[in-house]
């Protein structure tokens, strides 16, 4: 998807600056070092490839395109725009398509990230966060994944 969003940016005449999970870590880095001063107007950065170890304190708007199942990956994306040194407001887009697949993804992502903060709280007692029935169906929904 990422190809054809970069093709359609060329077409249009847009500087983009390109990084998957084919591009070698040397130059990675450079490719962000080049975009944060100033070169190209876009950078397309898989989630895979951009999660970690990057600094995208060029970019003032984060398009995410395609939803991804693990809620915390795209999060890391979006990090890697609010570093140290950004100094401007940024603005995080999240495109879905209504009643397709990635609505039901998103959703499902959703409610994955509220258990997990509602597991992980600190000081939250976890026998007043879930009632003894979402206990429940949590073991039968994880023991319908292992048959």
């Amino acid at each position: 998807m990422l190809q054809i969003i970069l093709k359609q940016m060329q077409l249009n005449g847009y500087q983009a600056l390109y990084l998957d999970g084919q591009v070698p870590p040397q130059e990675r880095l450079k490719l962000a070092d080049s975009f944060n001063e100033g070169e190209g107007q876009v950078f397309l950065v898989s989630l895979k490839a951009g999660g970690t170890g990057l600094n995208l304190t060029g970019a003032d708007v984060v398009i995410h395109y395609d939803p991804w199942w693990n809620p915390a990956a795209e999060e890391q994306a979006t990090d890697r725009v609010y570093r140290i040194g950004q100094t401007r407001k940024v603005d995080v887009i999240r495109l879905v398509t209504h009643d397709t697949i990635e609505e039901s993804v998103v959703e499902l992502c959703r409610r994955k990230k509220e258990l997990f903060e509602q597991l992980i709280t600190p000081g939250q007692d976890l026998v007043t966060a879930l009632t003894e029935e979402e206990i429940r169906q949590l073991f039968a929904q994880t023991e319908d994944r292992e048959r």
